[in-house]
Protein backbone atom coordinates (compact mmCIF):
# COMPACT_ATOMS: atom_id res chain seq x y z
CA UNK A 1 0.00 0.00 0.00
CA UNK A 2 1.13 3.70 -0.23
CA UNK A 3 1.32 3.82 3.71
CA UNK A 4 4.14 1.20 3.39
CA UNK A 5 5.83 3.29 0.98
CA UNK A 6 5.36 6.50 2.97
CA UNK A 7 7.16 4.65 5.92
CA UNK A 8 9.84 3.60 3.65
CA UNK A 9 10.68 7.21 2.53
CA UNK A 10 11.17 8.55 6.17
CA UNK A 11 13.34 4.71 7.38
CA UNK A 12 16.66 5.14 7.73
CA UNK A 13 19.92 3.36 10.02
CA UNK A 14 20.30 4.02 13.45
CA UNK A 15 23.78 5.47 13.36
CA UNK A 16 24.87 9.41 11.91
CA UNK A 17 27.70 9.24 9.32
CA UNK A 18 30.06 12.70 8.88
CA UNK A 19 31.42 11.86 5.57
CA UNK A 20 34.40 14.03 3.21
CA UNK A 21 33.87 13.25 -0.41
CA UNK A 22 37.33 12.93 -2.31
CA UNK A 23 37.46 14.16 -5.79
CA UNK A 24 38.15 11.04 -7.25
CA UNK A 25 37.99 10.94 -11.08
CA UNK A 26 36.32 7.52 -12.06
CA UNK A 27 32.29 7.43 -11.58
CA UNK A 28 31.45 4.64 -8.72
CA UNK A 29 28.64 2.58 -8.85
CA UNK A 30 26.15 2.40 -5.55
CA UNK A 31 27.53 -0.22 -3.28
CA UNK A 32 27.16 -1.36 0.18
CA UNK A 33 28.78 0.86 2.63
CA UNK A 34 30.83 -2.24 3.89
CA UNK A 35 32.38 -2.90 -0.15
CA UNK A 36 32.62 0.65 -1.01
CA UNK A 37 35.74 1.64 -3.07
CA UNK A 38 36.59 4.35 -0.67
CA UNK A 39 36.31 2.46 2.64
CA UNK A 40 39.47 0.14 0.39
CA UNK A 41 41.29 2.85 -0.04
CA UNK A 42 41.43 3.41 3.35
CA UNK A 43 42.48 0.14 4.05
CA UNK A 44 45.63 0.27 2.08
CA UNK A 45 48.13 2.08 3.94
CA UNK A 46 50.80 1.68 1.26
CA UNK A 47 48.49 3.72 -1.41
CA UNK A 48 48.61 7.37 -1.43
CA UNK A 49 44.73 8.76 -1.79
CA UNK A 50 43.99 10.90 -5.10
CA UNK A 51 44.34 14.55 -3.82
CA UNK A 52 40.93 16.57 -3.89
CA UNK A 53 40.65 18.96 -6.28
CA UNK A 54 40.85 22.68 -5.11
CA UNK A 55 37.54 24.81 -5.05
CA UNK A 56 36.74 25.37 -1.67
CA UNK A 57 33.99 23.01 0.90
CA UNK A 58 30.12 22.71 1.32
CA UNK A 59 28.43 20.96 3.65
CA UNK A 60 25.98 18.75 2.46
CA UNK A 61 23.16 17.46 5.08
CA UNK A 62 20.91 14.41 3.59
CA UNK A 63 18.02 12.68 5.58
CA UNK A 64 19.27 8.34 5.58
CA UNK A 65 15.87 6.89 4.65
CA UNK A 66 15.52 3.40 2.80
CA UNK A 67 17.83 4.50 0.08
CA UNK A 68 20.85 4.25 2.45
CA UNK A 69 23.71 6.96 2.40
CA UNK A 70 26.43 5.48 0.33
CA UNK A 71 24.42 6.92 -2.89
CA UNK A 72 24.99 10.08 -1.04
CA UNK A 73 28.97 9.41 -0.68
CA UNK A 74 29.41 8.68 -4.41
CA UNK A 75 26.95 11.70 -5.79
CA UNK A 76 29.51 13.68 -3.42
CA UNK A 77 32.31 12.32 -4.47
CA UNK A 78 31.26 12.50 -8.72
CA UNK A 79 30.49 16.17 -7.99
CA UNK A 80 33.96 16.84 -6.45
CA UNK A 81 35.34 14.85 -9.42
CA UNK A 82 33.42 17.14 -12.03
CA UNK A 83 33.62 20.65 -10.37
CA UNK A 84 36.60 20.73 -7.68
CA UNK A 85 34.25 21.64 -5.10
CA UNK A 86 34.64 19.30 -2.28
CA UNK A 87 32.21 18.39 0.09
CA UNK A 88 31.13 17.41 3.43
CA UNK A 89 28.32 15.47 3.83
CA UNK A 90 26.04 14.64 6.91
CA UNK A 91 23.80 11.81 7.05
CA UNK A 92 21.50 10.62 9.94
CA UNK A 93 18.01 9.16 9.95
CA UNK A 94 16.87 11.95 12.75
CA UNK A 95 18.85 14.46 10.29
CA UNK A 96 16.82 17.41 12.37
CA UNK A 97 18.65 16.87 15.62
CA UNK A 98 22.28 16.32 14.18
CA UNK A 99 21.81 19.79 12.25
CA UNK A 100 19.59 21.57 14.11
CA UNK A 101 22.32 22.66 17.46
CA UNK A 102 24.81 23.81 14.71
CA UNK A 103 22.16 25.90 13.24
CA UNK A 104 20.70 27.67 16.57
CA UNK A 105 24.40 28.60 16.84
CA UNK A 106 25.01 30.04 13.12
CA UNK A 107 26.49 27.25 11.51
CA UNK A 108 24.41 25.99 8.25
CA UNK A 109 24.85 23.28 6.03
CA UNK A 110 25.08 24.54 2.22
CA UNK A 111 22.29 22.39 0.91
CA UNK A 112 20.00 20.28 3.35
CA UNK A 113 17.99 17.24 1.63
CA UNK A 114 14.61 16.76 4.02
CA UNK A 115 10.91 16.96 3.08
CA UNK A 116 8.34 18.46 4.13
CA UNK A 117 5.93 16.22 6.02
CA UNK A 118 8.32 14.85 9.04
CA UNK A 119 6.94 15.14 12.22
CA UNK A 120 9.66 18.11 13.69
CA UNK A 121 8.50 20.05 10.19
CA UNK A 122 12.13 21.72 10.35
CA UNK A 123 11.19 22.34 6.80
CA UNK A 124 8.31 23.53 6.97
CA UNK A 125 9.46 25.59 9.52
CA UNK A 126 12.72 27.44 7.49
CA UNK A 127 9.59 27.94 5.06
CA UNK A 128 7.13 29.59 7.00
CA UNK A 129 10.37 32.45 8.42
CA UNK A 130 11.03 32.77 4.59
CA UNK A 131 14.64 31.77 5.71
CA UNK A 132 15.19 29.37 2.21
CA UNK A 133 17.23 31.03 -0.77
CA UNK A 134 15.16 31.18 -4.47
CA UNK A 135 16.55 28.34 -6.68
CA UNK A 136 15.00 29.89 -9.70
CA UNK A 137 18.22 30.40 -11.44
CA UNK A 138 19.45 27.25 -10.85
CA UNK A 139 16.87 26.10 -13.71
CA UNK A 140 18.12 28.40 -16.47
CA UNK A 141 21.90 26.84 -14.90
CA UNK A 142 23.59 24.50 -17.32
CA UNK A 143 23.96 21.11 -15.36
CA UNK A 144 27.59 20.54 -14.18
CA UNK A 145 29.29 18.47 -16.89
CA UNK A 146 26.45 18.79 -19.66
CA UNK A 147 25.37 20.64 -21.97
CA UNK A 148 21.95 20.30 -20.73
CA UNK A 149 19.65 22.96 -18.92
CA UNK A 150 18.21 21.57 -15.17
CA UNK A 151 14.86 23.06 -16.29
CA UNK A 152 14.59 21.64 -19.42
CA UNK A 153 15.97 18.05 -17.69
CA UNK A 154 12.98 18.05 -15.03
CA UNK A 155 9.61 16.32 -15.76
CA UNK A 156 6.52 19.35 -16.39
CA UNK A 157 4.73 20.17 -13.10
CA UNK A 158 7.53 19.29 -10.76
CA UNK A 159 8.25 22.99 -10.32
CA UNK A 160 5.41 24.36 -10.55
CA UNK A 161 3.80 23.28 -7.08
CA UNK A 162 3.76 24.88 -3.94
CA UNK A 163 5.40 21.75 -2.76
CA UNK A 164 8.73 24.11 -4.57
CA UNK A 165 7.21 27.06 -4.76
CA UNK A 166 5.29 27.55 -1.71
CA UNK A 167 4.76 31.35 -1.59
CA UNK A 168 2.77 31.42 -5.00
CA UNK A 169 4.87 33.98 -6.52
CA UNK A 170 5.91 31.70 -9.40
CA UNK A 171 9.70 31.22 -8.16
CA UNK A 172 11.28 27.95 -6.67
CA UNK A 173 12.74 27.28 -3.70
CA UNK A 174 12.69 23.82 -3.05
CA UNK A 175 14.09 21.64 -6.03
CA UNK A 176 12.01 18.46 -6.24
CA UNK A 177 13.68 14.93 -5.27
CA UNK A 178 13.07 11.07 -5.74
CA UNK A 179 9.64 10.41 -6.83
CA UNK A 180 7.07 7.72 -7.34
CA UNK A 181 4.44 8.14 -9.72
CA UNK A 182 0.56 6.52 -9.12
CA UNK A 183 -2.11 6.33 -11.49
CA UNK A 184 -5.02 3.78 -12.89
CA UNK A 185 -3.31 0.74 -13.42
CA UNK A 186 -4.68 -2.07 -15.22
CA UNK A 187 -4.18 -5.17 -17.13
CA UNK A 188 -2.69 -4.30 -20.50
CA UNK A 189 -2.60 -7.90 -22.06
CA UNK A 190 -6.65 -7.72 -21.49
CA UNK A 191 -6.71 -4.64 -23.40
CA UNK A 192 -4.39 -6.32 -26.20
CA UNK A 193 -7.07 -9.54 -26.64
CA UNK A 194 -9.78 -7.39 -26.65
CA UNK A 195 -8.58 -4.43 -29.00
CA UNK A 196 -9.63 -1.85 -26.27
CA UNK A 197 -7.42 1.51 -26.33
CA UNK A 198 -6.79 3.05 -23.62
CA UNK A 199 -9.10 6.05 -22.60
CA UNK A 200 -7.57 9.70 -23.23
CA UNK A 201 -10.54 11.53 -22.13
CA UNK A 202 -13.81 10.92 -19.32
CA UNK A 203 -15.94 10.68 -22.40
CA UNK A 204 -13.89 7.70 -24.14
CA UNK A 205 -13.86 6.36 -20.13
CA UNK A 206 -17.68 5.96 -20.21
CA UNK A 207 -17.52 4.62 -22.80
CA UNK A 208 -15.28 2.20 -23.02
CA UNK A 209 -17.28 1.74 -19.60
CA UNK A 210 -20.23 0.59 -21.39
CA UNK A 211 -18.44 -1.99 -23.87
CA UNK A 212 -17.07 -3.41 -20.32
CA UNK A 213 -20.31 -4.07 -19.00
CA UNK A 214 -21.41 -5.56 -21.78
CA UNK A 215 -18.95 -8.77 -21.23
CA UNK A 216 -19.91 -8.40 -17.32
CA UNK A 217 -16.77 -6.33 -16.84
CA UNK A 218 -16.75 -3.41 -14.35
CA UNK A 219 -14.91 -0.03 -15.54
CA UNK A 220 -13.29 0.46 -11.98
CA UNK A 221 -13.05 -0.49 -8.31
CA UNK A 222 -10.39 0.96 -5.57
CA UNK A 223 -8.57 -0.51 -2.80
CA UNK A 224 -10.12 1.65 -0.32
CA UNK A 225 -10.78 5.02 -0.50
CA UNK A 226 -7.77 6.44 1.07
CA UNK A 227 -7.18 5.76 -2.28
CA UNK A 228 -8.96 8.77 -3.76
CA UNK A 229 -6.42 11.10 -2.25
CA UNK A 230 -3.60 10.86 -5.28
CA UNK A 231 -6.67 9.95 -7.45
CA UNK A 232 -8.56 13.32 -6.61
CA UNK A 233 -5.38 15.20 -6.55
CA UNK A 234 -4.80 14.64 -10.10
CA UNK A 235 -8.47 15.17 -11.00
CA UNK A 236 -8.38 18.54 -9.64
CA UNK A 237 -5.41 19.48 -11.17
CA UNK A 238 -6.87 18.38 -14.55
CA UNK A 239 -10.09 20.05 -14.26
CA UNK A 240 -8.57 23.49 -12.73
CA UNK A 241 -4.95 23.05 -12.97
CA UNK A 242 -2.49 24.55 -9.95
CA UNK A 243 -4.35 27.65 -9.20
CA UNK A 244 -7.42 25.63 -8.56
CA UNK A 245 -5.65 22.66 -7.02
CA UNK A 246 -3.87 25.49 -4.83
CA UNK A 247 -7.14 27.48 -3.78
CA UNK A 248 -9.58 24.11 -2.88
CA UNK A 249 -7.00 22.18 -0.57
CA UNK A 250 -6.33 25.82 1.38
CA UNK A 251 -10.41 25.44 1.64
CA UNK A 252 -10.69 29.11 -0.47
CA UNK A 253 -14.59 30.15 0.81
CA UNK A 254 -16.82 29.50 -2.19
CA UNK A 255 -14.52 27.34 -3.79
CA UNK A 256 -16.39 23.86 -3.94
CA UNK A 257 -19.43 26.29 -5.35
CA UNK A 258 -17.50 26.76 -8.74
CA UNK A 259 -17.47 24.92 -12.00
CA UNK A 260 -14.14 23.23 -11.77
CA UNK A 261 -15.50 21.42 -8.31
CA UNK A 262 -19.00 20.84 -9.63
CA UNK A 263 -16.87 19.18 -12.68
CA UNK A 264 -14.88 16.78 -10.06
CA UNK A 265 -18.32 16.06 -7.96
CA UNK A 266 -19.92 14.90 -11.48
CA UNK A 267 -16.72 12.66 -12.36
CA UNK A 268 -16.57 11.23 -9.35
CA UNK A 269 -20.23 10.39 -8.55
CA UNK A 270 -20.56 8.62 -12.65
CA UNK A 271 -17.78 6.84 -12.21
CA UNK A 272 -18.89 5.40 -8.43
CA UNK A 273 -21.88 4.41 -10.74
CA UNK A 274 -19.55 2.02 -12.78
CA UNK A 275 -17.65 0.53 -9.76
CA UNK A 276 -17.78 -3.14 -9.04
CA UNK A 277 -20.67 -2.82 -6.70
CA UNK A 278 -18.43 -5.68 -4.32
CA UNK A 279 -15.94 -2.94 -3.64
CA UNK A 280 -17.07 -0.97 -0.42
CA UNK A 281 -17.50 -4.54 1.14
CA UNK A 282 -13.74 -5.14 0.80
CA UNK A 283 -12.68 -1.15 0.88
CA UNK A 284 -11.04 -1.82 4.13
CA UNK A 285 -7.61 -2.84 5.88
CA UNK A 286 -8.10 -6.16 5.94
CA UNK A 287 -9.98 -7.28 2.37
CA UNK A 288 -8.56 -4.13 0.23
CA UNK A 289 -6.24 -7.23 -1.69
CA UNK A 290 -9.74 -8.69 -2.67
CA UNK A 291 -10.54 -5.19 -4.40
CA UNK A 292 -6.94 -5.60 -6.38
CA UNK A 293 -7.23 -9.10 -7.33
CA UNK A 294 -10.26 -7.50 -9.29
CA UNK A 295 -8.08 -6.19 -11.89
CA UNK A 296 -5.69 -9.00 -11.88
CA UNK A 297 -8.76 -11.33 -12.73
CA UNK A 298 -10.58 -8.77 -15.44
CA UNK A 299 -13.49 -8.26 -13.40
CA UNK A 300 -12.68 -4.60 -13.60
CA UNK A 301 -11.09 -2.69 -15.42
CA UNK A 302 -8.84 0.13 -13.65
CA UNK A 303 -8.21 1.01 -10.37
CA UNK A 304 -6.10 3.58 -8.47
CA UNK A 305 -2.63 2.91 -6.98
CA UNK A 306 1.17 3.45 -7.02
CA UNK A 307 4.10 1.59 -8.56
CA UNK A 308 4.22 -0.23 -5.31
CA UNK A 309 1.21 -2.76 -6.01
CA UNK A 310 3.49 -4.64 -8.95
CA UNK A 311 5.75 -6.12 -5.31
CA UNK A 312 1.92 -6.04 -2.93
CA UNK A 313 0.33 -8.49 -5.57
CA UNK A 314 3.38 -10.44 -6.90
CA UNK A 315 2.40 -13.85 -5.67
CA UNK A 316 -1.66 -13.23 -6.59
CA UNK A 317 -3.61 -15.53 -8.93
CA UNK A 318 -4.00 -13.93 -12.48
CA UNK A 319 -5.87 -13.91 -15.27
CA UNK A 320 -3.39 -15.57 -18.10
CA UNK A 321 -1.84 -13.15 -20.63
CA UNK A 322 -2.07 -10.62 -17.58
CA UNK A 323 0.37 -7.51 -18.13
CA UNK A 324 0.46 -4.44 -15.56
CA UNK A 325 -0.74 -1.31 -17.41
CA UNK A 326 -0.43 2.38 -15.62
CA UNK A 327 -1.90 5.40 -17.31
CA UNK A 328 -2.47 9.14 -15.98
CA UNK A 329 -6.10 9.98 -15.02
CA UNK A 330 -8.23 10.86 -18.58
CA UNK A 331 -8.38 14.11 -19.60
CA UNK A 332 -11.30 16.79 -19.20
CA UNK A 333 -11.14 17.98 -23.15
CA UNK A 334 -9.47 16.18 -25.80
CA UNK A 335 -6.45 17.42 -25.98
CA UNK A 336 -6.54 18.90 -22.82
CA UNK A 337 -4.26 18.34 -19.47
CA UNK A 338 -4.24 14.46 -17.97
CA UNK A 339 -2.25 14.07 -14.53
CA UNK A 340 -0.46 11.76 -12.71
CA UNK A 341 -0.10 12.27 -9.08
CA UNK A 342 3.06 11.82 -7.42
CA UNK A 343 5.02 11.64 -4.64
CA UNK A 344 8.41 13.42 -3.95
CA UNK A 345 10.91 14.74 -2.03
CA UNK A 346 12.79 17.64 -1.51
CA UNK A 347 16.93 19.67 -1.32
CA UNK A 348 17.11 23.35 -0.29
CA UNK A 349 19.46 26.19 0.43
CA UNK A 350 18.86 27.39 4.07
CA UNK A 351 19.39 31.39 4.00
CA UNK A 352 22.02 30.99 6.42
CA UNK A 353 24.10 29.18 4.01
CA UNK A 354 27.77 30.28 3.81
CA UNK A 355 28.26 28.95 -0.22
CA UNK A 356 24.95 29.76 -1.93
CA UNK A 357 26.47 29.75 -5.27
CA UNK A 358 28.24 26.37 -5.01
CA UNK A 359 25.41 24.97 -3.52
CA UNK A 360 23.45 25.84 -6.44
CA UNK A 361 25.70 24.18 -8.73
CA UNK A 362 25.50 21.37 -6.37
CA UNK A 363 21.72 21.18 -6.79
CA UNK A 364 21.86 21.45 -10.33
CA UNK A 365 24.57 18.37 -10.80
CA UNK A 366 21.64 16.24 -8.74
CA UNK A 367 19.32 15.98 -12.10
CA UNK A 368 22.88 15.09 -14.38
CA UNK A 369 22.87 12.06 -16.23
CA UNK A 370 25.74 11.18 -13.58
CA UNK A 371 24.21 11.46 -10.15
CA UNK A 372 20.66 9.96 -11.73
CA UNK A 373 22.54 6.44 -12.60
CA UNK A 374 24.32 6.68 -8.99
CA UNK A 375 20.49 7.12 -6.95
CA UNK A 376 19.09 4.71 -9.38
CA UNK A 377 21.24 2.08 -8.76
CA UNK A 378 21.49 2.60 -4.56
CA UNK A 379 21.16 -0.16 -2.31
CA UNK A 380 20.46 -0.09 1.32
CA UNK A 381 22.49 -1.19 4.03
CA UNK A 382 21.56 -4.63 4.14
CA UNK A 383 22.68 -4.60 0.03
CA UNK A 384 19.18 -4.83 -1.25
CA UNK A 385 18.33 -2.66 -4.35
CA UNK A 386 16.82 0.80 -2.87
CA UNK A 387 16.58 2.61 -6.35
CA UNK A 388 15.54 6.28 -5.84
CA UNK A 389 14.25 7.85 -9.05
CA UNK A 390 14.91 11.43 -9.77
CA UNK A 391 12.14 13.40 -12.01
CA UNK A 392 14.05 13.67 -14.68
CA UNK A 393 12.75 12.92 -18.52
CA UNK A 394 13.78 10.04 -19.90
CA UNK A 395 14.71 8.85 -16.37
CA UNK A 396 12.56 5.82 -17.49
CA UNK A 397 14.99 4.52 -20.36
CA UNK A 398 17.64 3.77 -17.79
CA UNK A 399 15.22 1.41 -15.98
CA UNK A 400 14.28 -2.40 -16.16
CA UNK A 401 10.93 -4.06 -16.20
CA UNK A 402 7.89 -2.71 -14.95
CA UNK A 403 9.58 0.40 -13.93
CA UNK A 404 10.27 1.57 -16.81
CA UNK A 405 6.77 1.70 -17.88
CA UNK A 406 5.53 3.12 -14.60
CA UNK A 407 8.35 6.00 -14.61
CA UNK A 408 7.58 6.34 -18.33
CA UNK A 409 4.65 8.02 -17.92
CA UNK A 410 5.52 11.50 -17.79
CA UNK A 411 7.68 11.17 -20.92
CA UNK A 412 4.24 10.10 -22.77
CA UNK A 413 2.44 13.72 -22.21
CA UNK A 414 1.01 13.27 -18.36
CA UNK A 415 1.74 16.27 -16.17
CA UNK A 416 2.76 15.79 -12.52
CA UNK A 417 0.16 16.48 -10.09
CA UNK A 418 1.41 16.89 -6.31
CA UNK A 419 0.38 18.21 -2.78
CA UNK A 420 -2.02 17.79 -0.50
CA UNK A 421 -4.74 19.52 1.97
CA UNK A 422 -3.32 21.99 4.11
CA UNK A 423 -3.25 21.18 7.83
CA UNK A 424 -5.76 22.26 10.23
CA UNK A 425 -6.36 21.68 13.98
CA UNK A 426 -8.49 18.45 13.35
CA UNK A 427 -9.29 18.13 16.93
CA UNK A 428 -11.29 21.27 16.33
CA UNK A 429 -12.99 20.36 13.40
CA UNK A 430 -13.64 16.62 14.45
CA UNK A 431 -12.94 14.94 10.71
CA UNK A 432 -10.23 14.44 8.59
CA UNK A 433 -10.00 14.96 4.76
CA UNK A 434 -10.64 11.26 4.49
CA UNK A 435 -13.55 11.22 6.13
CA UNK A 436 -15.12 14.23 4.31
CA UNK A 437 -13.64 13.83 0.82
CA UNK A 438 -13.06 10.10 0.14
CA UNK A 439 -14.74 8.06 2.80
CA UNK A 440 -18.33 8.96 1.36
CA UNK A 441 -17.67 7.30 -1.93
CA UNK A 442 -18.12 3.93 -0.72
CA UNK A 443 -21.63 5.59 0.16
CA UNK A 444 -21.73 6.63 -3.74
CA UNK A 445 -20.91 3.28 -5.17
CA UNK A 446 -23.40 1.33 -2.26
CA UNK A 447 -26.07 4.26 -3.21
CA UNK A 448 -27.09 5.28 0.66
CA UNK A 449 -25.50 8.50 -0.38
CA UNK A 450 -26.50 11.22 -3.11
CA UNK A 451 -23.66 13.44 -4.97
CA UNK A 452 -25.64 16.33 -3.71
CA UNK A 453 -25.53 14.87 0.22
CA UNK A 454 -21.82 14.60 -0.36
CA UNK A 455 -21.06 18.09 -1.67
CA UNK A 456 -23.00 19.51 1.13
CA UNK A 457 -20.77 17.61 3.96
CA UNK A 458 -17.54 18.99 1.67
CA UNK A 459 -18.94 22.44 1.72
CA UNK A 460 -19.72 22.65 6.06
CA UNK A 461 -16.36 21.03 6.40
CA UNK A 462 -14.17 23.07 3.94
CA UNK A 463 -15.49 26.43 6.29
CA UNK A 464 -14.33 24.89 9.50
CA UNK A 465 -11.15 23.54 7.94
CA UNK A 466 -10.23 27.05 6.80
CA UNK A 467 -10.90 28.42 10.09
CA UNK A 468 -8.86 25.99 11.84
CA UNK A 469 -6.00 26.78 9.41
CA UNK A 470 -2.55 25.79 11.47
CA UNK A 471 -0.84 28.96 10.26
Amino acid sequence: MKKILSILLVAALATSTLVGCSGSKEEKPAETPSTTEGETQDEAPTETPEAPAEGGTITVAAIETAYGSQMWTDVCAAFTAETGINVELITDKNLEDVIGPSMQAGDYPDVIHLATGREKALTETFIKDQNIVEITDVLSMTVPGESAKVGDKIAGGFTETSLTNPYGDGKTYLAPMFYSPCGLFYNAGLFEEKGWTVPATWDEMWELGDKAAAEDIALFTYPTTGYFDAFFYALMYSVGGADFFDKATNYEEGIWDTEEAKTCFDIVAKLASYTEKTTPAQANDQDFTKNQQLVLENKALFMPNGTWIVGEMAEAPRADGFKWGMTALPSVTAGGDSYSYTWFEQAWIPGGAEHPDEAKQFIAFLYSDAACKIFANAVNADGEPAPAIQPVLGIADTLEGDNQMFYSIYDNGAKAAMGNFAAYDSGVVGVSNREVWFDPVNSLVSGNMTEQEWIDGIKSANDQMRASLIQ
